[in-house]
This record gives C-alpha cells, structure tokens and sequence, in this order.
C-alpha cells in the first residue's frame, strides 16, 4: 500500500497542449457570461436589490476574467470560489429581502376551477432541492405559489436550529403561558372570546417550509378555531349562542380532567344577511412586492367580490407613498369595474398606514349602510412605515372610528417583514378579526366559505367568565387565549372592549382541571385558607363550574347574559366518550401545546395526537382535518430532526 501511494505522490500531471488550453478557456468565459446574463435578465423585487445584484454580477465578471486569463490550473479554483462565494452572497441578498422575483406566467391547469371568478393566474415557484424527505420544504399547496424562503442544505449543527432569516425580520408579540391556577386563590377565569385563526395558516406555512415556528407564533385557541365544528346551534338571534360543556379525562395527565366549553353563533340564513359596504384598504407599498403579496391578494379580492349580493357596495384604498382612493362606493354587481380596481394595482412606495386608514374610514361612513355591515377590511404585510408607528397610536385612531359603527378586520399576507403584533392589535380593537392568507385555497376559506362569519357579525364584545367551585376543583389551567385575558371586573363593565362573533362562528375553550384531592396537584393548599361555611356547601356544591357568557347584539350597547353550570351531567367517564368534534378539537390544542414547547404536555407524543385527530375527525368536506395530520406528522419529523445530533 505505502509503494502505491508513492507512486500516486510522484506521478506528474498530464500537461495540456496550448490548443486545449484555449479551447477550455473560451468554453469557460462562454458559460459564465451566459449564467451571467440569465440572472441578469430577471425581474428585481426592488430597485435596490436589482443596483446590487447588478453591481456584484460586474464585479463577478471582472475577477472571474483575471482569474481564468491567468492560467490553467487557477480554472478549478476560480470555479469553486465563483459557486460557494457566490453562492452564500446570493443566499445572503434572499435572506435579506433583496430577492429577486420571478415575472408572472401561465397559470396551472389546477387552477382552472377558480377561473370563473375571474381570479387572475399566479406563476408555481419551483421548490428548492430537499436535504431528505423528512426535511422536504413544501412551497406552495396544489399548484399555488407562495414565496420561496431558504432551507439551509448543510450540515450545520447551529445553523439548521437558527430560525430562517425571514421567520426571525417577522414581529410577533412574546406573551407567557397561563399557568396553573389555584381556585382557593384564583377561583374565577375572565378572558375575551377570540374566532381569529391567523395563527393556524402561518404555523403551517413554516412547518411546509421545513421550520419549527417561534413558539410566539403559536397561539392555541386560533389553532382550534380553525377547523369547522357541529356545536349545537343557537334558535334566535336574540340569544345567539347555546354552550356545551364536556368534563372528560386529561389525554396528556393522568389524574386530571379537561373542561370543554364550546359555542356557535346563530346562523344568519343569506336571504336575511343584511346589506354591505365593504371597504378594502389595500397595502401597494414596495414591501409588497412578492407572489405570495400582492398577486395574491388581488386574487383573493376577487373571490370575496364573486361571492358578494348585488345589494352590497364595495370601495378601494391603497396606500404607500400616500393614500388615494382607487373605487368609489361602488355596487358589487358592477364586478367590471371592481376587477379592473383591483388589477391595476401595483407596488411601490412607502407604507402610509395611517393616511389609508383615515381614508378607507372616510368612504365607509360616505356610504354607511343603516341596519347593514360596515367594514374596512385591511389587507397588508403590515408594515407601516410611514405616519403613526406607534401600536397605541393606531389603537386609538381604530378605537375612535369603532364608536361610530364602522368595524375593521386584517388580512395579512406574505413571510419576511410580516408583523403579527401590530395585525392583532387592529383587529383586537376594531371590532374585527385578522387572518392570514398563504395560498388560493384560505382565501377561498376565509372569503368565501366562512364569508359570512368574517363579514356579517351576530355579536359583539363577547366574554367568557368561568368560577370554579373549590370542593370539586383544587387547580386548573386555561389552554390558549394567553393574549385575551380580562380582569375579572372587565366581565361586567361594557365599556370593556372585547372580541366579536360573526355568522356561524364557532369559539373553544379547554381548562385542564385538578379535582379535589387528586395526586395530580401541583400546589398544595393554603394551611390557613379560609374553609368553607357550613352553608355554602350546599350551594352548587356537586358543581364543577359556572359559566358566564356576557354579549352585546351588533346594533346594542348594553350587555346581555348567558348562564350555565357545569355538573356530572356533562361529564364522560371516558375520552373516547365525548363526540368526534370535541376530540379533534383536543388534538389540536395538544399539537398547539407541543408547538409552545409547554412541559405540560412534554410526556404526550406527536403519534399520541395524531391518532386521536385521525379517529375523530368525522366528515371532512374540504379536507382540513386531514391535512392536519399530515401537518403533525411533518411537526413530528422537524422536531426529531431538530434533536438529532449532527
């Protein structure tokens, strides 16, 4: 072995005739310059990054050019310089919002059904080559295109655990888990209902790019919410919600128990919908400037204009630079002219928030509808850069135009700049709700199939309050609604702002409880709590809870109540027991919990949760519930990848 290996190391290379030589070089600079060209050809997302991108592709070609005159042997090292230099600065101008954006071309024959509501073609991005398929990054669902973010591809023991650089420019608000509760401390929960569901689509936009989402981006009631329940419906519209109550075994602690409570919102048949005036305050700013941003939202424009009634009148804002009124009050059976509104908007500027919204209000109130809907429906990266940057600014600015009738409600859209903070302050605060849109498919959700729950409200300032009797529960623990919480006067007071409820809307909430003497317990009792008198026990004492739900109808100021106890009679002895909904409903929030990284739930497996979606998830039309599962089972891979030493 040691004589080969001489040999190897005195062996002279082959020495290339000064024809070859040449023919090499030229075949070099021929290929350069043409991979040269082609990236220069392509469409910048900004002037910015189009300066730079043109200036390094020159500076490229003048080294390059040095490098491969100088001789031979300098070809393999110019080359290997050029791709992993190159390379890693054009990864570096991706990941700094200076990517380069694809023009626009034919649309998939997938896309062929929406065609009819005259939405316009996107162009499917290519997705990027996988490091393995358990790490495959999804970019886009059924032929929808979506912006493509980066997956690193080398081995890197901190890098791969760094979020990507998009994830980590987008804002979202740090808030802390709930916590376990004492009731001989802390006997009452208040919180403000919440029929958001944001939070879901974006959690699977960055499972689909092979990310683990900043537990802040988890928040687990809109989670739960997101999916479509047969809670029992409420009779009249006077008193718009008729609660269930289901008491059942803890799936993920032994010894403790889960209290569901679960609404939905009368259903407000459409030939009694009342009429629209829509506004769509639209963000074109430069920030816009992406497939899953603009393009996007035209589209989804579009669907909510085909599913309108003739009655309903629609108005456009945008804003950048500044605001400008694109469509007056117009009927929305002049869908012509709302389309062409729509498609003529392109992206440039700054993002003049505060003009927009003064502005969008303004035209709600020029066509305000008595006994109607009327809704500035904001859509944006939400990134308001010019006028009022201030969260409180603009919460008073909502606040103010609120009182006089108008709601608003946020759609976000695109990854990288996104600001999920300031998207829920406004719609926390408008009396309105925020979701966010990836692909076709939610916009077709969120637009069209719950059209009337996002549009048409049935309730306002609606809030939960649950008293916990302490002979039957010693702790307890609210899932979800970290963000929504109330002070517990803030129940009765109606001026206390609070989350509303629209058409069909359903609304979750799950306690995990610790009865009275189970080992379970966390905390101990107080030694010198102050024991029961000897008559209130006979007050609700075999009761659980009471629930109190507090309302106000759309056109109402003062607040009305709903009251429920909850008794054995609505508990099950087995979690197998309780309905379908109620168990896919737990398996969410259990998947939301492991998202959050909460030790709570660290014993309770991925295929634990799966397995309980999976048999409960009953009928499934549109295929959500089982594109669940499919979304834990990639959760699951992520995470034993992320753990796995490398």
């Amino acid at each position: 072995m040691h004589d080969e290996f001489e040999i190897l190391r005195q062996a002279r290379p082959v020495t290339p005739s000064p024809e070859a030589r040449k023919k090499a070089l030229a075949a070099a600079m021929t290929a350069y310059d043409e991979a040269n060209e082609k990236y220069a050809k392509v469409t910048q997302g900004s002037d910015t990054a189009k300066r730079l991108l043109s200036e390094t592709s020159n500076g490229w070609r003048d080294i390059m050019r040095k490098l491969l005159w100088t001789g031979t042997a300098s070809v393999a090292a110019a080359s290997a310089v050029f791709f992993v230099v190159g390379g890693m600065y054009t990864q570096y101008m991706r990941d700094s919002g200076l990517a380069v954006v694809q023009e626009m071309a034919s649309h998939p024959a997938g896309g062929a059904a929406f065609r009819n509501d005259g939405i316009v073609p996107i162009a499917p991005q290519p997705a990027p080559p996988a490091r393995k398929a358990t790490e495959s990054m999804v970019m886009a669902e059924r032929g929808v295109a979506v912006a493509p973010a980066f997956v690193g591809n080398y081995p890197s023991p901190v890098m791969d655990r760094l979020p990507s650089s998009a994830q980590s420019r987008d804002r979202v608000r740090e808030f802390k888990g709930s916590g376990v509760k004492s009731v001989s401390e802390h006997p009452v929960s208040t919180f403000s209902a919440d029929v958001d569901t944001a939070s879901y689509p974006m959690v699977r936009s960055l499972l689909n790019m092979g990310q683990l989402p900043n537990p802040d981006t988890v928040r687990v009631e809109e989670l739960v919410n997101y999916f479509p329940y047969d809670w029992p419906l409420a009779e009249t519209r006077e008193e718009p919600f008729r609660p269930t109550v289901t008491v059942m075994p803890s799936p993920w602690s032994h010894g403790r128990k889960l209290m569901h409570v679960a609404i939905k919102g009368y259903d407000v048949i459409p030939e009694m919908r009342p009429q629209a005036n829509l506004v769509f305050l639209i963000d074109v700013s430069g920030s816009m400037n992406a497939p899953d941003k603009l393009p996007l939202l035209k589209n989804a424009f579009r669907m909510l204009v085909a599913s309108l009634s003739p009655d309903d009148k629609v108005s456009i804002v945008t804003y950048a630079g500044h605001a400008g009124v694109v469509l007056e009050p117009t009927s929305a059976s002049d869908t012509a002219a709302i389309y062409a509104a729509i498609d003529g908007l392109t992206p440039s500027g700054g993002t003049a928030g505060e003009a927009g919204l003064n502005t969008a209000y303004r035209l709600a109130s020029k066509a305000f509808v008595e006994g109607g809907v009327n809704r500035v429906m904001l859509a944006t990266d939400g990134d308001f850069n010019v006028g009022q940057t201030s969260d409180e600014d603009l919460k008073r600015t909502i606040e103010r135009h609120r009182e006089s009738g108008v709601f608003l409600s946020v759609l976000g859209f695109g990854r990288g700049n996104y600001n999920d903070q300031l998207m829920q302050t406004i719609a926390q605060h408008g009396n309105g709700t925020a979701a966010y849109i990836d692909t076709l498919e939610e916009a077709q959700k969120v637009l069209v199939n719950e059209a009337a729950s996002n549009v048409f409200p049935i309730a306002k300032d609606v809030k939960f309050q649950v008293e916990f009797n302490p002979t039957q529960v010693s702790k307890y623990r609210l899932i979800g609604y970290e963000t929504r919480q109330l002070a517990r006067e803030d129940f009765n007071n109606d001026r206390v702002d609070a989350g509303d409820v629209g058409s069909g809307h359903s609304v979750t909430a799950i306690y995990e409880i610790t009865p009275k003497g189970s080992p379970a317990a966390l905390i101990d009792d107080l030694r010198y709590g102050k024991p029961l008198a000897s008559d209130d026990r006979g007050a609700g004492s075999g009761e659980y809870a009471f629930l109190k739900i507090r309302y106000k109808l759309p056109d109402e100021d003062v607040s009305r109540l709903i009251e429920k106890a909850v008794t054995a009679a609505d508990e099950v002895e087995y979690l197998v027991d309780a309905s379908q909904d109620v168990r896919f409903s737990v398996a969410v929030a259990g998947f939301g919990q492991k998202l959050r990284r909460d030790p709570s739930i660290a014993q309770h497996s991925w295929q634990e949760i799966k397995a309980m979606a999976a048999s409960s998830r009953g009928d499934d039309p549109d295929g959500y519930k089982s594109s669940f599962l499919s979304l834990v089972g990639l959760a699951e891979s992520l995470d034993r990848s992320a753990a796995t030493p490398r």
